[in-house]
């Protein structure tokens, strides 16, 4: 068997077995409402003792720096991810939470029609640069430490020290600097394909499309742009007619519902929707499609 022909295998069993998940809580749904609630209390406390041993096995792995090493190129695995996201194990990736505390200063940048753009993250530090009216702003020290500084030190602890650059920023193809990259791209390959342009994603909203032949579900939160098969892990209907509220689509057909930003399922916990590696390249969204 190919290496290509053992990942097609392991996809159909893990849709295998979200179908079975799928029609077991299709016949919950059909009980009356005291043993509905026994059955998914079951669920609950089944989920908690996996979760639990998840946590203890984690734990464990982490003592040794060969198993650290492994685990972490699990996590890379979108499956193995979102089932430990599920438990509260891993937390979001840095480059997300440091985007997001980023994310949380740009409207007072924009105020005064500036931007700040992370260009890289090497723990314990990152490095930033002002773009707009804010490059070259003699103001710009004091925004640097009373905005950017403290805004990522206080979202992510582990950075000790925050750099700003000027003109040093990872360049795309054209020469833009790459504003984000999502953490999926890292475990993808194959060429970046042109989307479309950030700000025709709207904020906190979707944008479908056909990509290369793929149908695609773009979502923007700021700067940070996920992107899924448009297909309910349900039954496989698009998804970009329903309903979004908080960061959560609602699959029109079902009511199935997913997180916009990590694909996961609130409503059938074991399954998500199919990422595509993503990244933002000065204005331009670009995909790396996973087949």
């Amino acid at each position: 068997m190919t290496a290509v022909e053992t990942i097609a295998s392991e996809r159909n069993d893990i849709a295998h077995l979200a179908g079975d998940i799928e029609r077991l809580e299709m016949i919950f749904d059909g009980w009356e409402e005291t043993p509905r609630g026994a059955a998914m209390a079951y669920g609950r406390a089944i989920e908690a003792l996996n979760g639990e041993a998840l946590r203890r096995l984690v734990s464990a792995l982490k003592r040794d720096p060969a198993a650290l090493q492994a685990m972490k190129s699990a996590v890379t695995d979108e499956v193995v991810y979102a089932v430990l996201r599920r438990h509260r194990i891993v937390k979001a990736s840095l480059s997300e939470r440091v985007e997001a505390a980023l994310e949380n200063i740009r409207p007072m940048l924009a105020s005064h029609g500036g931007d700040v753009e992370l260009v890289s993250v090497s723990p314990p530090a990152i490095e930033v640069r002002f773009t707009g009216s804010c490059d070259g702003c003699p103001a710009s020290a004091l925004t640097f430490h009373a905005g950017v500084k403290k805004a990522v030190e206080d979202a992510c602890p582990e950075i000790t020290e925050i750099l700003q650059v000027k003109g040093t920023a990872a360049s795309g193809p054209n020469g833009d600097s790459v504003r984000f990259v999502s953490p999926f791209a890292n475990s993808a390959s194959g060429p970046w394909h042109y989307a479309t342009r950030l700000s025709e994603i709207p904020e906190g909203g979707i944008k479908a499309q056909i990509l290369e032949g793929e149908k695609i579900l773009l979502s923007r939160r700021g700067s940070i742009v996920t992107c899924f098969q448009n297909a309910c892990a349900h039954l496989g209907m698009a998804l970009d007619d329903g309903e979004i509220e908080n960061g959560i689509i609602t699959c029109p057909y079902h009511q199935f519902q997913y997180d916009l930003m990590s694909g996961e399922c609130l409503t059938a916990p074991t399954v998500q929707l199919q990422p595509h590696a993503v990244r933002v390249v000065g204005t331009r969204v670009e995909v790396r499609l996973q087949k």
